[in-house]
This record gives C-alpha cells, structure tokens and sequence, in this order.
C-alpha cells in the first residue's frame, strides 16, 4: 500500500466573493501565496499590494485554435508591470495564477529558478501546449538558496491542483500488475490505471495512427497535440507513447488510442477480462455485515 502523505490545510478565500472571481490561496507553514483570477478581473486585481512584490506567474487558456490548454510561465520583479504587458500583447490566456513571498523573502534569482524549473516540469509532463518561446537559464544559487527556492516550489505543486491546474502533476507511480488494465483493437495493445487525478495510460502502449470519420473534434484536436508535443511518436507504422500519460477520463484515453469515440469503463480490463465498469461497481457494493 502506497504511504499517505501528511495532511495540510489550504486556505482558499473568495475576495469578490464567488467562486469564479479573485481567489486568494495560503497553505498552512508557508510564507507563499497565490492569486487565482479571471482575465476580466484583472482591471480590479492590478492594484492589489501582492502584484508589486517579486513573484512568479502562471497564464493558461484554451488554444482556439487547437481547443487544448495553452501554459506560459513567466516571472517579474515586480509582477504587476509584466502581466500588463501581456494583457496588451497574449490573446489565449483567460486565468492567471501568481505566487509571492508574504514576506518579500524572494529575489529575482529565486523568481527566475522557479520560472525555469515550471517550465522544465512542463517539459516532462507535456499535458499542455507551452507559449514560451524561449527557455530561460537556470540562475546560479547558493546551496541555501537553492534549497529555500525548492521548498518553495514544493508548496507551489501542492497548490496547483487545489486550484485546478494538473498540468504539473507528474503520472502517478505505476501499481501493481494486477491493478493494471489493458485495451485491445485495431491490432494495438496498451496497458494503464485508474487514478484520483484521471487514466494514467503506460509508456510504450500502441495507438492507431487512422481515425475513423466521425471521431469528436476534440479527440482529434488531442491527438494532434499529443503528437506535437512528442507524447506520442511513430513507431513503424503505429503510433506510440513516449511516457506514462494521465487522461482526464478512462474515455478520453481509449478514444485517443483506438482513434475514434470509445467507452472507456467497457474498453479496459483487467487481466481476468472484467472491464472497469465492473471492477468499478464491486467496489461500490457494500461489505457483508
């Protein structure tokens, strides 16, 4: 069994009091904080006392053009003057996410290392188009430094997700053989589980490289993402992952593998040929008393 990490407490607070508006967020023994808020609030947001400090940001929307999730990372000292520049100058971005130091403790040394080390966690996990055009070195720090601009990333991490951004979140560790789950068709064979964050889809499954004639426009916008940004890649006449992949949904993952709209609870199963649809209800169905 997988060692549950410790508890912690978030602190979300609705400054304009509903949910869609400026969130503020704190974690419990952090000197961070972050501002979640919608483009259109940003009028409001500017003059707030947390854009004036050092910090690191995070602008996300839907590409229209792709309909996937668009990422730039970016980082200012202070913030308020360079999100200015991309109210005027960035289309795709609909939310921002930036986090400071409540209590000034970072430098522009500790912006810019994090600033690069989201970008390279982007990297890896590929779940997002990035709109970075270039990547910034990786400033030199002290060996505290460095550890203090780590810790702070670390509690960063935590609250992304709390946030509903996932694009940072790595796949989670692969379970036991027996937790995991294959799809077979069209001559492809591909493994993976199910996890809190979505499907996790094995490194090294086949995906078909034709997509049938009515597959959903965004299933067909993901597999072209998923190509462009080298998750998937060809493999003789088959296309393949290049690395574990977390879907939002088991659907989405078979959808995206067999090229075309799948029922994924029906699609997966486990070795002894149970889809996920059952393996999910008897582990709904109450215990004997």
């Amino acid at each position: 069994m997988d060692e549950q990490a410790p508890g912690a407490t978030i602190r979300i607070f609705l400054a304009e009091g509903t949910p869609t508006g400026l969130r503020t967020i704190e974690k419990s023994n952090w000197t961070g904080k972050g501002l979640l808020f919608p483009r259109a609030s940003y009028a409001r947001v500017k003059s707030r006392s947390e854009l004036t400090r050092a910090g690191v940001y995070v602008l996300y929307g839907l590409d229209a053009a792709t309909g996937q999730l668009r990422v730039y990372v970016g980082e200012g000292d202070p913030v308020r003057p360079r999100l200015d520049t991309h109210g005027s100058r960035k289309d795709f971005w609909t939310h921002a996410l930036v986090f400071v130091s409540k209590d000034d403790n970072l430098n522009k040394a500790h912006i810019q290392y994090l600033e690069s080390r989201l970008l390279a966690i982007l990297d890896e996990t590929r779940r997002a188009d990035i709109d970075n055009q270039n990547r910034p070195e990786r400033p030199s720090l002290s060996e505290p430094d460095q550890a203090e601009a780590e810790g702070f990333l670390q509690e960063m991490l935590v609250c992304l997700p709390v946030l509903g951004l996932s694009v940072f979140e790595h796949a989670r560790e692969r379970p036991e053989r027996r937790d995991v789950l294959s799809l077979r068709g069209k001559g492809i064979e591909a493994h993976g589980f199910e996890t809190v964050d979505g499907f996790v889809v094995l490194q090294g499954a086949g995906c078909a490289v034709d997509e049938v004639a009515s597959i959903p426009r965004y299933l067909a916008d993901l597999r072209r993402s998923l190509r462009g940004r080298g998750v998937l890649a060809e493999d003789g006449g088959s296309l393949r992952f290049t690395q574990d992949f977390t879907f939002d949904s088991p659907s989405a993952a078979a959808g995206v593998i067999l090229g075309g709209s799948v029922n994924g609870r029906e699609a997966w199963k486990d070795a002894a040929g149970r889809t996920l649809k059952e393996l999910q209800q008897a582990a709904d169905e109450p215990l004997d008393a």
